[in-house]
């Protein structure tokens, strides 16, 4: 896994092995959203009121009058007329927040703990807003508005009267009273055409003045996000990708040798040989009883998840003759019959299975000679302090280990610890867990029984 690169297959295992882990999490996950959420985000009600704006209107002018919606003036208005106990315009001012939609409508959302609060409190703004905009323009008072428009269209139709009463009296010659009336109609006309245009002006600022509370606003059924549930779900859901994380990180630093060569050079030592032991799905540390151990269990959290899937080994008669094999070459290889101690990591269960059938298969070797059957016995050596028995009727070590347990550095002390031992490292042999296969049924060929009557028959005769 240290060098691989992470695929969803990984992920995958991490969810297959690590689903009780990761369900307890979620949980943690679950409870800690829901304690932000009563802490940190309290539960809040959002209403929205709507304030029509007639006439044409920029983007930019929206905006603006979004702005003039939740501006200090506005805010203290509806303050003052709320008047909520602790609740102060400079607090109210967080709560607020407008903005423009399509249609010239300008949303004023206000934010509270009670959904009656929330319609109140937007219902305000609004109505402050169109209240404050109307004084900008001058259309709050009578006057103002008795000398608007109105105030224009007489002083036009005034004007029309003066042009005519001058054109009948005005002389159609050319003498100098006539031209000094007609240049006081061009006069006239000038300025009743600026009147007209100011008449224009007017009501286009008049009809953008004319702002509309689209009703009251509505009271709000649900809460404002994030929600409760939201919360919880995202506790949940970062809880669950910390720990798959958690898990890659921790694999990508992993320091475990995982093959047979990296095994051997960690010992100073040559391997010789490979055995399976069936019954496992993957090799683990062994965590001993207590408590912890327990829950550790119980999370599943005692099994390596990244340990490769058991291979489906052969029958029981290939995996002896692998063991018979390793017991060879270990004959070939000592000058003389002697005794050995089988040196085994604590707690790794894998192992000691191996070394244990390493053993027994040694002792009923049909190859050995009598002095030299007998002659391994299993040690479990700390990998955290090793210590091995001192060298007396053992004179030397064979390690047995699984792969992916252990570093350079703990395979290393168990070699350091068998040279203060007086004891040579003879040899490694690697254990891996595999699958058996089903029990054979009573159909088997006659020659496979027989090798498997002849098998069990060496073994009854070496231990008896």
């Amino acid at each position: 896994m240290s060098d691989d690169q992470i695929r969803l297959a990984t992920i995958g295992r991490i969810l297959r092995r690590r689903w009780r882990l990761l369900a307890v999490l979620a949980v943690v996950g679950a409870l800690f959203g829901y304690g932000t959420s009563v802490l940190v985000f309290p539960q809040r009600y959002t209403a929205a009121a709507s304030v029509l704006l007639p006439g044409q209107w920029e983007e930019r002018e929206l905006l603006t009058q979004a702005q003039v919606a939740t501006s200090s003036s506005v805010v203290d208005r509806a303050a003052a007329e709320l008047d909520w106990k602790g609740v102060d315009a400079a607090e109210l001012k967080d709560k607020v927040s407008a903005k423009a939609t399509d249609g010239n409508i300008i949303k004023i959302l206000g934010t509270a703990e009670s959904p009656e609060r929330a319609q109140q409190l937007s219902d305000r703004m609004a109505e402050q807003f169109v209240a404050f905009s109307a004084r900008l323009t001058g259309g709050d008072t009578d006057s103002g508005a008795a000398s608007g428009p109105e105030a224009l269209r007489k002083k036009v139709e005034a004007t029309n009267r003066r042009i005519s009463d001058l054109a009948e009296a005005a002389d159609p010659g050319r003498t100098v009273e006539g031209v000094q009336a007609r240049t006081s109609l061009e006069k006239l006309r000038a300025s009743l055409e600026e009147a007209m245009k100011k008449l224009d002006q007017a009501e286009t600022v008049s009809s953008k003045a004319g702002m509309v509370v689209m009703g009251p606003s509505p009271r709000p059924t649900g809460e404002a996000p994030p929600t409760r549930n939201q919360l919880m779900i995202g506790g949940a859901v970062l809880f669950l990708l910390a720990a798959v994380i958690g898990h890659l990180a921790a694999a990508r630093m992993n320091r475990r040798l995982r093959t047979e060569p990296e095994i051997a050079a960690a010992l100073r030592t040559e391997l010789l040989g490979t055995v399976d032991v069936p019954g496992e799905r993957h090799g683990h540390r062994s965590d001993g009883g207590g408590a912890r151990a327990r829950i550790r269990r119980l999370l599943g959290m005692d099994t390596r998840w990244d340990a490769p899937v058991p291979q489906r080994s052969g029958d029981e008669a290939s995996r002896r003759i692998r063991y018979r094999r390793v017991c060879a070459r270990l004959r070939n290889k000592l000058p003389a019959p002697r005794r050995l101690l089988v040196v085994v990591p604590d707690g790794d269960e894998i192992a000691r299975r191996a070394a244990d059938q390493l053993v027994t298969e040694a002792a009923s070797d049909p190859a050995a000679t009598a002095a030299n059957r007998g002659y391994l016995r299993v040690v479990e050596v700390s990998v955290t302090r090793p210590m091995v028995p001192d060298r007396d009727t053992e004179s030397g070590a064979l390690v047995v280990l699984s792969a992916g347990n252990w570093t350079a550095g703990e395979l290393t002390g168990i070699a350091e610890a068998c040279a203060d031992g007086r004891h040579e490292v003879v040899g490694v042999v690697v254990a891996g867990a595999v699958r058996a296969r089903p029990a054979r049924s009573a159909d088997q060929p006659p020659e496979k029984a027989t090798l498997a009557l002849a098998v069990r028959g060496n073994a009854t005769g070496g231990s008896a």
